[in-house]
């Protein structure tokens, strides 16, 4: 390990900082309400967490693009393009392993041609991760934003968007989201559900929040009383949904089966949307010119791997998402990570939505030796 990292990361920071990206050292002390609200379930359960002198809520940095849009944010560039690039400590309560670990990666902020961003930090980060140690990474990438123009197009009920894209987004098979609403737990909530009917989402979080108080919980499981009160709310939807009808789940399981060669998967694409009377042509267009950059920031298209049903189980991603993992790896963690998050500056205080992607590097798995800590 001490070899590799003397080694690989001077040379993986230097290229992305020789590529524009300057070098970014967010604290590490940080808000954990931002974490626990944003940053998905399986990080919120791993967060090491502490209080200042006043009482306010505070975490050890878990991953660093969070932070480092909250200093972009509060630097004076915020909202023009900016690129930075970052190599440190994140840390994070694991079953195995050290509790503190090195990462390293890019973010890339408010540039307008989304399409070439998304190509240049799948390549930049492929190639850093190469003079990391891991040169021969395989990729495989989805488009979350595309996925939601498909649901848009299907027009499905809200209460059925929401559960679609979290499912999605954690590689959780369309039939099992399915048979979960079926098979609903109203009835071991049933008191709960009958108060709530009728009752407006404010109406809903403060009779929940009532309801915890009065056990003495403030949360369950990282979820807020407003979390757990949205919960019901869906479960009471479902309730009273017709269901999902057979045409829409036959698109949609068609769509989430398409997986191969880029190039091939468009093809089919426009063919399912053409079929079911889908208007996705923007979206694909778009798809189409992404691959067009890939090409020509060097990368062989047809070695990567295109996979509808391919998400990243992280709570902000909004369109281009992958993952590049090494074959010599026995674990089946990626190496490299990363996506597009252009909702997620606004939801951190931004005055409007800014374009954003990253990638992140795990500094421990370039060597192929080191093992699956995590």
């Amino acid at each position: 390990m001490a070899d590799y990292a003397e080694r690989g990361l001077h040379g993986l920071i230097a290229h992305l900082v020789n590529a524009g990206y300057d070098r970014a050292e967010p604290n590490i002390l940080q808000p954990a309400g931002v974490f626990l609200d944003l940053a998905g379930e399986d990080i919120r359960s791993r967060l090491f967490v502490t209080s200042d002198g006043a009482g306010a809520e505070l975490c050890l940095r878990p991953e660093y693009t969070i932070p480092v849009c909250l200093a972009y944010l509060a630097s004076p560039g915020a909202g023009a393009a900016a690129s930075f690039s970052y190599l440190g400590k994140v840390f994070r309560i694991r079953p195995q392993g050290p509790g503190e670990f090195d990462q390293a990666g890019l973010e890339s902020f408010g540039r307008k041609d989304r399409e070439a961003a998304d190509a240049e930090i799948l390549a930049l980060s492929l190639e850093a991760a190469a003079r990391g140690g891991a040169p021969s990474l395989r990729v495989r990438f989805g488009d979350a934003g595309l996925f939601s123009r498909l649901l848009e197009a299907l027009q499905l009920p809200p209460v059925w968007l929401r559960r679609i894209r979290r499912a999605h987004a954690r590689g959780v098979p369309m039939a099992d989201v399915v048979a979960a609403a079926d098979q609903s737990s109203a009835s071991e909530h049933a008191g709960v559900l009958a108060a709530l009917e009728g009752v407006d989402r404010a109406g809903a979080r403060a009779l929940v929040g009532d309801l915890l108080s009065i056990a003495g919980i403030s949360s369950v499981g990282g979820r807020s009383a407003a979390e757990i009160a949205e919960r019901f709310l869906e479960q009471a939807a479902l309730q009273g949904s017709a269901g999902f009808p057979a045409e829409k789940r036959q698109a949609l399981d068609s769509w989430l089966a398409i997986s191969g060669d880029p190039d091939e998967c468009s093809r089919q694409l426009r063919a399912l949307a053409e079929d079911a009377g889908l208007d996705l042509r923007a979206g694909l267009d778009a798809f189409d010119e992404r691959l067009g950059f890939m090409a020509a920031r060097g990368l062989d298209v047809a070695s990567l791997t295109f996979s509808a049903g391919f998400g990243r189980n992280l709570d902000y991603y909004t369109g281009f998402v992958f993952e590049a993992h090494d074959p010599r790896r026995t674990d089946g963690r990626p190496v490299v990570g990363g996506g597009r998050y252009d909702g997620l500056l606004r939801t951190l205080g931004a005055a409007s939505e800014i374009p954003a992607v990253g990638a992140a590097i795990w500094c421990e798995r370039l060597d192929p030796a080191a093992g699956a800590a995590e």
